[in-house]
């Protein structure tokens, strides 16, 4: 049993872009199923889909992004920030710039899962989950 079902998550889609896969399964949560739909949102993920499976927890199908010409994975790095050892949080005053301005910060606030440019709209603060770049 794991400890870190994110931690797994992050790491399913950097060694699946690492090898090349084109898709990637991943067992479903409802913080999982918020990332990826972020992830899709700004681009690092061609498109994903949910799947009902026998045990009721489901499965996510993950298409990898990759660049047409030299056929590099979009995402370049996808780093786990808070672990459960130890939390990170920002406010929103103080959230993180990723790759200076090129990057994304994933937050879970108490308003759901965004990205930290949403959160620093809507003002709120919350735990850095990851960044991807």
């Amino acid at each position: 049993m794991f400890t870190d079902p994110i931690a797994d998550y992050l790491t399913r889609i950097r060694n699946a872009n690492a090898a090349g896969h084109r898709v990637v399964d991943v067992p479903a949560s409802n913080l999982k199923k918020e990332i990826t739909k972020i992830l899709f949102d700004q681009g690092y993920i061609l498109s994903y889909k949910f799947e009902d499976t026998d045990n009721g927890q489901g499965n996510i199908k993950i298409a990898l992004k990759y660049d047409k010409l030299t056929k590099e994975p979009v995402i370049k790095a996808i780093q786990r920030i808070s672990t459960p050892g130890l939390r990170k949080y920002s406010g929103a005053n103080e959230m993180p710039r990723v790759l200076n301005g090129l990057g994304v910060a994933i937050v879970s606030t108490s308003k759901g899962v965004m990205t930290q440019k949403q959160a620093k709209q809507q003002n709120v603060g919350g735990e850095l989950l990851c960044y991807v770049h």
